[in-house]
């Protein structure tokens, strides 16, 4: 899975730090999300969404095996 969360959050000049304490998240997540090596939960994507004023599609892109055949 793509995500385009570092984008946007440097785009919103927030860091990891100050995004992971609006989203009541750790650090570790942040960076997580933005390697695309965690699949966040709809709550979680839906509050990134919120956060960065934008659809859960914008932030995410799902590649291959990932997609409804």
């Amino acid at each position: 899975m793509k995500t385009f969360i570092r984008q946007k959050r440097t785009q919103a000049n927030l860091t990891q730090e100050e995004l992971s304490e609006i989203l009541q998240v750790s650090r570790q997540t942040i960076i997580s999300l933005e390697k695309g090596k965690y699949k966040p939960s709809l709550v979680l994507a839906h509050k990134l969404a919120q956060v960065f004023d934008c659809t859960i599609e914008e932030l995410f892109v799902f590649e291959g095996d990932e997609n409804v055949q």
